[in-house]
């Protein structure tokens, strides 16, 4: 890795972020981590009530970036055969055989909409295709095409009739992003652009071989080795059996982070630190992506909730522990 790598790399996620604004109004840190995710290779769960714009951003995404694109909708009928595909039988010069015919998994970027309204029998056929980019069907196992992201979303308001996903799921999730509501002077500009006479369109910047590119170079920023402890005693602090973790996570959390909340940290911290055109990854990278790598990977015990904390009280309280 060198100078030009580091600009190069800057550059694109410069032009990336000025296409997809073209679309998206406001939600810069939303959009960040988005693309922290994207180039780190992992999944991302939009938690936010209806009409944000969470599928328009993934759409988005994908046009920038053009990947394949495929959104399901998440009802409590679906089965996992509407998703991962199944064999048909069609009728051949020898005569009747099967043919796999692929589900909407078969894309680049899919687009999970409501995940939690799915049973936990069509939830947990997502499993194999995010955490092994791969989807078995009788037997047979399918690659997926790399790069592959599963980016779901779904309704914190709204609990009747959801399947909350269980804590194996949502492990498999890189980032668990908030969206939040617009300001006035953003939602003015959603409306104007929503609309008007012209909407905006994404354009093409790169494709999916330029991401796996970009992968590979923030693969090789260094990380001192003092934000490197800072990084895993974060993550350790976040365990409640330990004597040593601080009195608030003792007090309020029923479980902490596991390992792959430090693996999230790591690689999505590196990938932010390109973004902003530095070597190596500073103790502000750490600190920016910890509360999404984290919120969902620990959970509150009842004095926590009887008290009216938060995971992201929790966490903003650990990050101040160097």
């Amino acid at each position: 890795m060198n100078e030009r790598d580091i600009l190069a790399f800057s550059e694109t996620i410069a032009r990336v972020r000025a296409e997809t604004g073209k679309e998206i109004i406001g939600q810069e840190t939303v959009v960040e981590h988005m693309l922290m995710a994207l180039v780190a290779g992992g999944n991302v769960l939009l938690e936010g009530v209806p009409g944000l714009g969470k599928t328009r951003l993934v759409r988005a995404l994908g046009r920038v970036f053009d990947l394949p694109f495929s959104r399901i909708q998440f009802t409590p009928d679906l089965m996992p055969a509407d998703i991962t595909g199944t064999n048909i039988i069609v009728k051949t010069e020898e005569g009747n055989a099967f043919e796999f015919r692929p589900g909407p998994l078969f894309a680049s970027i899919v687009l999970a909409d409501e995940i939690n309204r799915a049973t936990p029998k069509t939830q947990s056929a997502l499993l194999e295709a995010m955490q092994e980019h791969s989807v078995t069907v009788a037997g047979a196992t399918y690659a997926l095409q790399e790069p592959y992201f599963v980016l779901a979303t779904q309704n914190p308001v709204e609990q009747e009739g959801t399947y909350p996903l269980p804590e194996a799921q949502l492990d498999r999730f890189l980032f668990k992003v908030n969206v939040p509501f617009p300001s006035l002077e953003e939602l003015g500009a959603i409306v104007d652009l929503t609309t008007g006479g012209a909407d905006g369109v994404a354009s093409q910047v790169c494709g999916g071989a330029d991401i796996l590119a970009m992968r590979e170079i923030a693969r090789q920023v260094p990380v001192a080795q003092a934000v490197r402890e800072y990084a895993l005693k974060l993550v350790m602090n976040t365990h409640p059996e330990r004597a040593e973790s601080p009195e608030i996570a003792r007090r309020y959390l029923r479980f902490g982070a596991s390992p792959r909340a430090a693996q999230a940290i790591f690689s999505t911290a590196r990938v932010r630190a390109l973004m902003h055109g530095r070597f190596n990854v500073a103790f502000e990278d750490v600190a920016a992506v910890a509360p999404a790598c984290l919120r969902h990977r620990i959970a509150l015990n009842f004095e926590g909730v009887a008290d009216g904390a938060s995971a992201d009280g929790v966490i903003e309280t650990l990050l101040k522990e160097k």
